[in-house]
């Protein structure tokens, strides 16, 4: 029987920018598990005081509620959501149980999917990026200078971006570097009869 010390399935340079896709896996999962807590700390901390994150409809330009609490609770929900997708997706990868990872896999089609319409929308209707950004309130932070950007340029530095993260995405390993586990299993005893 061939021992493997354990460290060596985690640190194999074999895939997945330089490491194991259960390694790699457990990262991505950990990642998007702190981003996820942020963004409920946030969620809540706007909830407990509403008056912190509330825009009047003046500073909108509008006569509509930003954040009412009806969104602000969908917002938390989705959030939660998310936390456990990616603990089930960490969990799945730890634990070797690939239908764990399943419900993490669909949101990233998903949101392979969602980014590709952005970056359609951006392509086919360049002048939607200067309509969003003037119905920002006119203190959101560098809104007068994402303005003078020439559109066109704008366009381009979005496009690149989106780009970047859908490439991202797409670097997926080798399925045969994939589907390699570990160390090979080796086969049960052979049935004796009593």
């Amino acid at each position: 029987m061939k021992t493997v010390a354990p460290w060596t399935r985690f640190y194999s340079s074999s895939c997945c920018l330089c490491c194991h896709v259960r390694t790699g896996t457990i990262l991505l999962g950990v990642w998007y598990l702190i981003i996820n807590a942020v963004v409920l700390l946030i969620l809540l901390s706007a909830l407990a005081d509403p008056d912190q994150y509330h825009f009047s409809s003046s500073e909108l330009g509008g006569d509509f509620e930003f954040m009412d609490d009806a969104n602000m609770c969908i917002a938390i929900a989705i959030s939660l959501l998310m936390i456990l997708i990616c603990a089930m997706a960490t969990y799945g990868a730890y634990k070797q149980r690939a239908a764990w990872i399943i419900p993490f896999f669909c949101y990233q089609i998903f949101d392979f999917a969602l980014n590709t319409l952005v970056a359609v929308t951006v392509l086919v209707y360049p002048n939607s990026i200067q309509e969003y950004i003037r119905q920002l309130p006119p203190n959101f932070p560098y809104r007068d200078d994402i303005m003078s950007v020439n559109p066109t340029c704008l366009v381009l530095i979005i496009l690149l971006f989106i780009s970047i993260i859908l490439t991202f995405k797409v670097l997926l390993p080798p399925y045969d570097d994939a589907t390699v586990n570990g160390a090979a299993k080796e086969p049960p005893p052979p049935y004796v009869s009593a």
